[in-house]
């Protein structure tokens, strides 16, 4: 039995739950680094883009990584593939830690990053993907995909309350024994036999060439790339933003009755409120991809991003705008990604999903490299994150345009696919 068959039913709750707790561990993680830029800067009195640019390394390491152990998923199978993933997840937080030169830690966050890419998006969702039904398919993967949102409201309070009591370098090391408990839940991810090498390659390069040769997948591609710059530009620099340019928190003001009461919290306040307003913004768009065409969802969100981000940086930043934007910004966060990772599913099937929306995300990480590097640079030389800021907007923009002419319809029933010769 191939591992890349449908599960039946009474698999899919306890895939889910395992999957959910394992993205929820990878995303708190992943979600901290921003909080660890100014205390890295000030121990080696780094330029920004020092740190900036491992960050981005770490990114582009994600993207590339992950069709990559989207095949070994669908080759050896889905645990394994978590398991190496874990394991340099750990090794990469390890090392970042005892790093005490730029090269070096840029070097280790591409470990970290092949391990974000083994334990995420593209080996989880599908496998929850493969486990659910057509109809609740877009809904599971948006159940998936909050869960990762969850983790992003536990990480950067947790990494700002242990950097609290001890120094930056220790609380790698402690977040680098914190991933391995992800293969504590692997029991629940069960799966078949892995596929045979022949069958694997002759339908992996059947599907990806017709993938690769499709104008619509190569528009799915270009579009994701605006979501990986936002992201990770907010989750990198946007505490530091906020800690260097937003007003100061008034003592009669509601945040600093609930205790936050410098804008270093607030920065990583807001990335929590992102996170926790997200858990529902990913369900919902979910649910909405069981019901209306996905390609027009992803542009109202992208259009939505667009909005939100041009009102905040064209308004003073204030304790008040920052908690506006996290909130509006939060529900359309990950939205994206049950919509796009079940366009595909949807378009060229489920065999080869994880390889597929592999290759997409690798678009997505190309442009969290250039909005967390471009960043750190452009805060170099113009001491401010105005101009790296309406770049993110115009290319949210190119997005939203980007998603209308794809054809949503399944590759088997075009024209051309049924005319093909076999």
């Amino acid at each position: 039995m191939s591992s890349l068959a449908i599960p039946s039913s009474r698999l899919f709750t306890p895939v889910l739950i395992g999957g959910c707790i394992i993205l929820l561990i990878n995303f708190a993680l992943r979600a901290s680094f921003g909080v660890f830029q100014i205390p890295v800067a000030e121990t080696f009195d780094w330029p920004r883009a020092e740190f900036s640019l491992a960050i981005a390394i770490q990114n582009l390491a994600w993207g590339i990584g992950q069709p990559i152990f989207g095949a070994l998923a669908e080759r050896w199978g889905d645990r394994w593939a978590i398991i190496l993933g874990a394991g340099l997840y750990s090794l990469g937080l390890l090392m970042t830690a005892l790093a005490t030169t730029p090269e070096l830690m840029q070097l280790w966050e591409i470990a970290v990053g092949f391990g974000i890419a083994g334990t995420g998006f593209g080996v989880i969702l599908a496998v929850i993907g493969r486990a659910s039904s057509d109809k609740n398919r877009s809904l599971a993967l948006g159940i998936a995909t909050a869960a990762g949102s969850a983790g992003q409201v536990l990480g950067p309070p947790l990494a700002q309350g242990l950097l609290a009591v001890m120094p930056w370098p220790q609380v790698f090391m402690v977040f680098a024994g914190l991933i391995l408990t992800t293969l504590l839940f692997l029991p629940l991810l069960r799966s078949g036999q892995p596929a045979s090498r022949a069958e694997l390659e002759e339908s992996m390069g059947t599907v990806l060439k017709r993938a690769f040769r499709d104008p619509s997948y190569l528009m799915i591609f270009a579009g994701f790339f605006s979501c990986g710059y936002q992201l990770a530009f907010i989750t990198a620099h946007f505490p530091a933003m906020i800690t260097e340019m937003c007003g100061p928190i008034g003592a009669d003001s509601p945040l600093a009755a609930l205790g936050i009461t410098t804008t270093s919290a607030l920065g990583a306040v807001a990335i929590s409120l992102i996170g926790l307003t997200n858990i529902m913004g990913s369900i919902f768009a979910g649910w909405l991809g069981t019901k209306y065409s996905r390609k027009y969802l992803l542009a109202g969100v992208y259009t939505l991003r667009t909005l939100i981000a041009a009102w905040f940086i064209l308004t003073p930043i204030t304790p008040l705008t920052t908690v506006l934007f996290s909130l509006g910004m939060g529900a359309l966060w990950l939205a994206t990604v049950p919509l796009t990772s079940g366009l595909v599913a949807y378009i060229y099937g489920l065999r080869y999903m994880g390889t597929l929306y592999g290759f997409v995300f690798l678009s997505h990480q190309l442009g969290s490299f250039l909005g967390v590097w471009l960043g750190g640079r452009l805060y170099d030389q113009y001491g401010d994150y105005t101009l790296v800021w309406w770049v993110g907007v115009g290319i949210g923009a190119f997005s939203a345009l980007i998603h209308l002419p794809i054809r949503e319809i399944p590759m088997g029933l075009r024209p051309q696919a049924a005319a093909a010769p076999a």
